[in-house]
Formats: C-alpha cells, sequence, structure tokens
C-alpha cells in the first residue's frame, strides 16, 4: 500500500518514500532541463534566421503534435505499463537531444533541425504526460491526490520558473551546446528514477474483442463529454488557454508600454515573469487547503475569478507594480486550478480509462493556446500594447460563468 504521512493530525498528504519521492524528483529534474532547452532555443533560433516566423514556429512546433497525437498518446498509455513507457521516452528523449546538442557544438544546427527536435519531443510528450497523469493514483492514496499533484506542481515550477532561467546565461557561456547537453543528462536520470519504481503491472478491465485505438480514443471523448463536471471544467480551461496565449504571447509589450527593448524592458519583463513563478509555487503549498474548505470546483471557480480581477487590473492600471503584483497573485490561483483541475480528472475517471481522459482534455485545452496568440497579437497591434490583458480577462470571465452549473 501507499505510505501517507499526517498534517495537524487529521489531513494526509503523501509520504516521500513508497515511490512517490522517486517520482517527485523525476519530474522535478526533467522540468529542469525542459525549461533549460525551451529558454535557449529561442536564443539559437534568433542567432540562425531572423525572420520572425520562423522563430515563431519552433514554438508553434511545441502545440501541434498535442493537436495530431494528444489523443493517441492517452490510448496507448491505457494500454501500456505506464512506469515502463515513460522511462523508455525519456531515454528517447534523452538519445535525441544528445544528439541536436553534438550537433550544436559542431556548427550543423539549422532551422529546421530545430523544428525537427521541437516536434519529436512534443509528440514524445503526448505519451509520457498522459502516463504520468495515470500512473500517480497507482504509487499514491487516493484521499492524497491532491496533496501529491500540488507538491509535483510546486517542485516543477520551482525548477522550471524560479531555477533554470537564471541558470541559461550562465550555461550558455560555457559553450552553445552546454544547456542542450544538460537536458539531454536529465532525461536520462529522470529514466532511471521511473525505471526504480516497482508499482506492478497495471490492472485494467480486458477490452473487448477487436477494440482499436480509433475507437478506444473515441471512447475517452465520450467520457469526457458524458461526465458534467468534467464537460464544463474542459470547457472552462480551453477558454481560459485562448486568454493564457493572449497573455503570454504580448506580456512583454504590455509590461514595456509597446517597447520591449533595451535592458530597462528586459528587467521589467524578467521582474513580471518572475513574480508570477513565485505566485505558483505559493499556490502549490496553499492548493489542498483552499480546496478543502471550499471544494475542488468551487476552488477553481475561485480561482477563475481572481485570475479575472487580476486581468482587469492589468489592462485598466498599465503600470508595472501592478501588472507585477497581479501576475504574482494570477500565477498563485493558476496553480490553484491546475491542481484541482488535475485531482479531479484523477478522482472521477473510470478504471483504466485515465490516460484517455485526460488526454482528451489536454488536447481540447492546448488547442485553444496558438489561437490566444494570434488574437492577442492582432489586439496588442490594433488597439494597444495593454488591449490583451483585457481580451484575457473577458475570457476568463467566460470562463468563470461556465462553470456556474457545477456551483449550484
Amino acid at each position: 500500500m501507499a505510505a501517507t504521512e499526517a498534517v495537524g493530525g487529521t489531513r494526509a498528504v503523501p509520504a516521500w518514500r513508497g515511490g512517490f519521492g522517486r517520482l517527485w524528483t523525476a519530474a522535478v529534474v526533467s522540468r529542469f532541463g525542459d525549461s533549460l532547452r525551451t529558454a535557449a532555443l529561442p536564443l539559437l533560433a534568433a542567432s540562425l534566421t531572423d525572420d520572425p516566423l520562423l522563430i515563431a514556429s519552433v514554438t508553434a512546433c511545441g502545440f501541434l503534435p498535442w493537436l495530431l497525437f494528444g489523443l493517441l498518446g492517452g490510448a496507448v498509455a491505457d494500454r501500456v505499463d505506464q512506469r515502463r513507457a515513460m522511462w523508455a521516452v525519456d531515454l528517447v528523449r534523452g538519445g535525441l537531444v544528445a544528439a541536436f546538442a553534438a550537433a550544436v557544438a559542431l556548427g550543423h544546427a539549422t532551422i529546421a533541425l530545430l523544428l525537427l527536435l521541437a516536434f519529436a519531443l512534443t509528440t514524445l510528450q503526448t505519451l509520457f504526460d498522459n502516463a504520468a497523469t495515470a500512473l500517480l493514483p497507482a504509487l499514491v492514496p487516493a484521499e492524497t491526490l491532491a496533496g501529491a499533484n500540488a507538491r509535483l506542481m510546486t517542485g516543477q515550477q520551482l525548477a522550471g520558473g524560479l531555477l533554470a532561467g537564471p541558470a541559461v546565461p550562465a550555461l550558455l557561456l560555457a559553450g552553445p551546446a552546454v544547456p542542450y547537453a544538460a537536458d539531454a543528462v536529465t532525461y536520462v536520470l529522470a529514466a532511471l528514477l521511473v525505471a526504480s519504481l516497482r508499482t506492478g503491472a497495471p490492472e485494467r478491465p480486458p477490452r473487448p474483442a477487436g477494440s482499436t485505438l480509433r475507437a478506444e480514443m473515441a471512447e475517452g471523448l465520450a467520457v469526457l463529454r458524458a461526465d458534467r463536471s468534467l464537460r464544463w471544467l474542459c470547457t472552462a480551461t480551453t477558454l481560459c488557454n485562448i486568454g493564457m496565449g493572449a497573455l503570454i504571447a504580448t506580456l512583454v509589450v504590455h509590461v514595456t508600454d509597446g517597447h520591449p527593448t533595451g535592458t530597462a524592458g528586459n528587467t521589467a519583463y524578467a521582474a513580471t515573469i518572475t513574480a508570477y513563478a513565485l505566485g505558483a509555487v505559493a499556490g502549490g503549498f496553499l492548493a489542498r487547503r483552499i480546496a478543502e474548505r471550499t471544494g475542488r470546483i468551487r476552488a477553481v471557480f475561485l480561482a477563475g475569478a481572481v485570475q479575472t480581477g487580476c486581468l482587469v487590473l492589468m489592462g485598466t492600471l498599465p503600470v508595472l507594480a501592478v501588472s507585477i503584483g497581479a501576475m504574482a497573485v494570477f500565477g498563485f490561483m493558476g496553480t490553484v486550478w491546475n491542481v484541482q483541475q488535475t485531482t479531479l480528472m484523477q478522482e472521477r475517471a473510470p478504471e483504466g480509462m485515465l490516460g484517455r481522459i485526460a488526454a482528451a482534455f489536454r488536447t481540447l485545452a492546448v488547442a485553444g493556446a496558438p489561437l490566444g496568440a494570434l488574437l492577442g497579437g492582432a489586439a496588442a497591434a490594433g488597439p494597444g500594447p495593454h488591449t490583451p490583458a483585457l481580451l484575457a480577462a473577458a475570457l476568463f470571465a467566460l470562463a468563470v460563468a461556465s462553470l456556474g452549473p457545477l456551483i449550484n
């Protein structure tokens, strides 16, 4: 049985022993490496071409595989041993990034190679992420899922949001290939940690004779659509992701008042992003307690309502100090939302279907981000650099309103 530990005499959170500690370490190490790579790739792309469309295409390739293969990754995750799938995928990703690091070191990096790498890594991620979501309930008791998700997200935010960013300039001084080599090492370390887990073969109900991956993907969508809570939560998350796409794509323009150049602009942008990361980490520590007081759905509703207020404040009072404070609160509530969302999926998914339901949820939600980025760019180019924050606020308000049927 998975281990738990009491907190305050009444609350249970997952113990670090029993496998969860290794999974947490693997997730944090892997996120650190991923963040090194994702921070370094745009800089490398900018050194290879001055075409903004090509540079942006590198980021776009990080979304496209979710739209193409997200459902497939979930169906496969429900068929295989998730632990084995995760460490095998990480070894493959480590090999790909190591080969890319060698290409960079030898001066053979091209935009085409960057696009191929981004597409391949995210394609593999569709299987890894869905398998990871499905594996966690096998490692911790059901009553500690919220605490486990909060600890995972907090650790990943610390590693990716606060530690990796400052490390990239130092690594680049050692050589342009060093961030990618470090990323390859983290993949291998994560694979070894996951491979050391002893969860046993997953127990699943037998599949009907002749069942196909296509039919199983459709089944995951059907179950998501039939579950009232998950359906409305997915709708709200998709709307929020459109808003997030609009906000993040234009945040540098917002905080620099339309002039994103120079040391002052870089400092303002860095301060805003850091505030968001710090808020997200703090949210991870308190997400479980908030849900215990309000219930999961009400915690999501509260988080979305507060985030809407933050966005309105940013759009109507475009002052750097206001943006920094608003983004800190926005990040805090974002983690509260994400913890409850993931936990609800894990709690409500029928046995043997969590991978497919998580895949359907993620695929629909991720589809909103690139659309939002385009809308945000158009809004910034038209009415002004602070308009995307108000556009995002309107979308978040719609998301909160869509949760109304679940509150009553």
